[in-house]
């Protein structure tokens, strides 16, 4: 994520980072605990926004539970837009557990940055689920969850993430 930051940041984009308060527990003492319940996470992003002086010049985002919270609160709060980085559309090994209903159904537009080996969604997976128009899922060649190519790839975490860069600051400077 810093590395994204950094490179959206490059383009003239502002971006502010938050932490969920379990993570900032995390950091603090370093004892690895569970996330806060869902409610708590999207009051944390809903504080995050008001702080930043409002929805209606922001696009929010995150990495992974963090997307799928953006994606949550991003019709109600009125934002521009949400960018998701690797949006954990079911666990692992588990693809009949969704975590797509509200995708259905979403008006803001929204960005879904998946590698393509990503144990949360595949193109398989992904390519079954019912997803609102304004829903755009790209993918990014032999990535994991974090991005992360194989060495037999060819291709290096830096190269994903210079596209997931390119991608994302095209989104928003499309909003």
């Amino acid at each position: 994520m810093q590395r994204l930051a950094e490179g959206v940041a490059a383009s003239g984009i502002r971006v502010i980072r938050f932490e969920f308060p379990y993570m900032q527990r995390l950091r603090e003492n370093g004892k690895r605990g569970a996330p806060d319940p869902p409610r708590i996470l999207m009051q944390s992003f809903r504080d995050a926004i008001e702080k930043a002086g409002g929805s209606s010049a922001l696009v929010i985002g995150g990495k992974s539970m963090g997307g799928r919270i953006a994606s949550m609160v991003a019709d109600d709060a009125g934002v521009l837009g949400v960018a998701c980085l690797g949006y954990p559309f079911h666990p692992p090994g588990k693809p009949e557990k969704t975590r797509t209903k509200h995708l259905e159904t979403m008006r803001t537009p929204t960005l879904i940055l998946q590698g393509m080996r990503d144990s949360f969604g595949s193109p398989q997976d992904v390519r079954t689920y019912k997803l609102s128009p304004a829903v755009r899922v790209e993918w990014l060649e032999d990535g994991d969850h974090s991005f992360k190519p194989r060495a037999r790839s060819g291709r290096t975490e830096a190269d994903n993430i210079r596209a997931a860069i390119g991608i994302v600051t095209e989104f928003i400077a499309s909003r």
